[in-house]
């Protein structure tokens, strides 16, 4: 099974000013496993070229902060590029995370 170690984006709603809530970006170190390494082109009507999405799930040590904040976790930085994480899955001590499409969101230190 190959291993996992990298940066975990967590999307954490916090009051910027009053009445207007966002997401503060943060990122964490964790380690784990790939658990599925599988890609998928998905043809699209609307673009010129199909769009890359990754079907992998990666399993990772939960420390207390993933557990306690999983609902927020909105990226995982692998093999060079951001992507979004569409589900979570609590196996305790363990997170399950099921990767989707590129990440285009926010993250640590953009505007």
């Amino acid at each position: 099974m190959p291993k996992f170690s990298g940066k975990v984006g967590y999307g954490v709603s916090t009051e910027i000013v009053e009445g207007v809530w966002d997401d503060v970006i943060s990122e964490r170190k964790h380690r784990g496993n790939v658990v599925r390494n599988t890609r998928r082109l998905e043809p699209s009507n609307e673009n010129v070229n199909s769009d890359l999405t990754m079907g992998n799930s990666i399993s990772i040590v939960a420390d207390a902060y993933a557990s306690k904040h999983y609902s927020a976790i909105r990226y995982v930085e692998w093999q060079g590029a951001l992507w979004t994480v569409d589900v979570v899955e609590v196996q305790s001590p363990r997170l399950l995370l099921r990767l989707g499409g590129v990440y285009n969101g926010p993250t640590v230190g953009s505007p």
